[in-house]
């Protein structure tokens, strides 16, 4: 008697682990725009200190967007996801090494390469958010 009584009243589902609104791949764009201005900005400037505190900063920015990647693959997109989108997997792979490359490296080809995987990623996200 007691367990229906605090049983719930309504069922309730969500493709995420929150309410929708709390993923974007913006977050991700956005650390990766930071990786290829600093790759920028270290290869116009010779001093050695700068250098090295761009070095810092440029990895980690990579990491988190690494992170952000990362996230919405393991807690935003679902198997329904990867079933309409077959490439989704690889794609998220694709950008996760990117990330690692450009983290590894002062060359804004690098940078860049991270940013239009990420784009990839986002379209695909805002079509999910659509469906």
């Amino acid at each position: 008697m007691l367990s229906r009584l605090f049983a719930p009243k309504v069922r309730v589902s969500a493709h995420c682990d929150l309410p929708c609104g709390v993923y974007d791949p913006a977050q991700a764009r956005i650390e990766a725009e930071s990786v290829k201005a600093v790759q920028e900005k270290y290869q116009a400037n010779e001093d050695a200190d700068f250098r090295t505190r761009a070095v810092v900063i440029k990895e980690q920015r990579a990491e988190l967007a690494k992170h952000h990647i990362s996230v919405l693959w393991s807690d935003y997109f679902k198997p329904p996801h990867f079933e309409k989108y077959p490439q989704l997997h690889q794609l998220v792979n694709d950008a996760l090494k990117a990330a690692s490359a450009a983290k590894g490296s002062n060359d804004p080809a690098t940078g860049q390469k991270l940013l239009d995987l990420i784009a990839e990623i986002d379209k695909i996200f805002w079509e999910t958010k659509k469906a």
